[in-house]
């Protein structure tokens, strides 16, 4: 079974909500769009996460292909990242398009988690998401997602769509590459490591003090 990667852009606070420009998602009067620009230097390998969609085929949300759709097959022809992603396959998940412009683009028209596990079920290169937060937050939620690819910059948004949602599914994750940019981007990439597991750093005994703020808690006074 082929592998699902998600790659995606985040602020401090966990927005990722247009980073490539001012109006590339303005909704709910999101103004802070491109707010990536100014961390771009040479240490940053877009390929190294699959943010070009290169040696994969993509998995798009509706909104993240119509920005790539009126986007990348406008650019120049040597522009490399263009020329992976226009190459790759495409498959897009949506309940409202019926009509695909970008080449080697294709609707998942049923269930996209019954839909996902089919692809993945197939032979070919891994499935890369970029960006498309409703769609990662589906497959968060159905454990589909192999390897997570997070960029970290650093600022705080305050507002605007996040990565995970209250809807997220609790699960813990292990870091397996980090490398920080000379900007300052923290590039680091996770796979889930199974269920959480709780502890406690008190000790045994609760103080006299503990029990009556756990008593208030649970009179709903604290």
């Amino acid at each position: 079974m082929r592998k699902l990667i998600a790659s995606t852009f985040v602020s401090l606070d966990g927005i990722m909500q247009a980073p490539g420009g001012p109006d590339e998602d303005p909704t709910g009067d999101f103004a802070l769009g491109g707010w990536t620009f100014n961390y771009w230097d040479e240490s940053i390998d877009l390929s190294a996460a699959g943010f070009d969609g290169k040696d994969r085929e993509l998995v798009l949300g509706r909104r993240t292909y119509q920005i790539f759709e009126a986007y990348w097959p406008y650019q120049p022809a040597d522009h490399p990242v263009a020329q992976t992603l226009n190459a790759a396959k495409k498959h897009v998940a949506s309940r409202t398009l019926t009509t695909l412009h970008w080449n080697n683009s294709t609707l998942l028209h049923g269930d996209v988690v019954s839909d996902v596990l089919a692809l993945k079920a197939q032979s070919g290169p891994d499935l890369q998401i970029i960006g498309s937060g409703n769609l990662v937050q589906t497959l968060q939620a159905a454990s589909l997602i192999d390897e997570y690819n997070v960029w970290t910059y650093p600022l705080v948004l305050g507002r605007g769509k996040r990565l995970f949602g209250e809807s997220a599914r609790p699960s813990a994750m292990q870091l397996v590459r980090s490398h920080v940019s000379a900007t300052g981007v923290l590039m680091s990439t996770y796979v889930p490591a199974g269920e959480i597991r709780p502890g406690s750093f008190a000790g045994v005994e609760p103080s006299a003090r503990e029990l009556a703020r756990r008593e208030k808690m649970a009179n709903g006074t604290w």
